[in-house]
């Protein structure tokens, strides 16, 4: 590694995946699914992020996204592409994230050149990016790459995304976590989702939850209180650590000078997209 320690990590966290994800709490990609006839919003997004992959069903999907239950999965997948292609579905979430970034960001930023510059550093991070074993990553880099900036930038922040979110699967096998463990150490963290968007998104229930935080407390990872104890807080930075490891090529291949400004470039541009009202005010907490 010839990267600071962890420039990496607060690239993806603070620049990256943020970008990326305004999409899926953007009213733009629920208009855009009704116009294709999907209005169930688990339906929307279950098949907005899947689509790369074709017209998979519930067992490829649960899989690759881990941390979802499968019941919630099978209800839509593969029924949502009787209603809506794959192709259809791409479409729509690429109009989605147009309409969205537009939105959140504003005409002027949008046709700034550190948009465009952006859009240029983080293509050329995905140039170092691998396939193999990077199943979501990999249906993502067979879709073609749009050609205005800021469609461009959000296109390589998923192509980001998902490398990262694909190691970090291997991640978690390694630290024993099953995908409700997952959830539940990281919003102990304080800088996951809280419970209750894990139970509205991720299909989950109270049962479920619970049952969940006692095998964490059973492994010493929670205390009494569901906070992380202090193997608890260390099982979560070797899993980061490993993580970091497995998705270091393409911010390596950037290298020192490039990381920073993409960092400080997107960083701006998240500054701005949740002071536009991004993301609900209580997704993220130990609640």
């Amino acid at each position: 590694m010839t990267l600071p320690p962890r420039a990496a990590r607060h690239c993806w966290h603070a620049a990256i995946n943020p970008l990326h994800a305004t999409i899926y709490f953007s009213p733009d990609l629920g208009k855009e699914f009704a116009a294709l006839g999907v209005t169930d919003r688990a339906a929307v997004n279950l098949a907005s992020r899947s689509a790369a992959m074709g017209a998979v069903g519930a067992g490829a999907v649960t899989a690759t996204f881990y941390n979802y239950r499968n019941d919630l999965i099978a209800r839509h997948l593969p029924a949502v592409w009787e209603t809506a292609s794959p192709e259809q579905v791409l479409a729509a979430r690429l109009r989605a994230a147009d309409s969205t970034l537009r939105r959140l960001l504003g005409d002027e930023t949008i046709a700034s050149p550190e948009v465009a510059e952006a859009a240029d550093l983080a293509m050329r991070a995905t140039e170092a990016c691998t396939r193999h074993g990077r199943t979501l990553y990999a249906a993502h880099a067979d879709l073609p790459i749009p050609q205005e900036p800021h469609l461009r930038l959000w296109h390589a922040t998923t192509l980001l995304r998902e490398h990262r979110g694909d190691g970090h699967l291997a991640a978690l096998l390694l630290a024993e976590l099953d995908p409700l463990e997952a959830l539940l150490s990281h919003t102990a963290t304080g800088r996951g989702m809280t419970s209750a968007w894990i139970k509205s998104i991720r299909g989950w229930d109270q049962c479920d939850l619970d049952a969940a935080t006692d095998r964490l407390r059973e492994r010493g990872i929670l205390d009494a209180a569901g906070d992380l104890t202090e193997q608890g807080a260390a099982v979560r930075e070797q899993l980061e650590t490993d993580t970091d490891r497995l998705d270091a090529a393409p911010y390596e291949h950037l290298g020192v000078e490039g990381l920073g400004r993409l960092a400080e470039i997107g960083g701006a541009l998240v500054a701005k997209a949740i002071g536009a009202g991004a993301f609900p005010k209580d997704l993220f907490g130990k609640a």
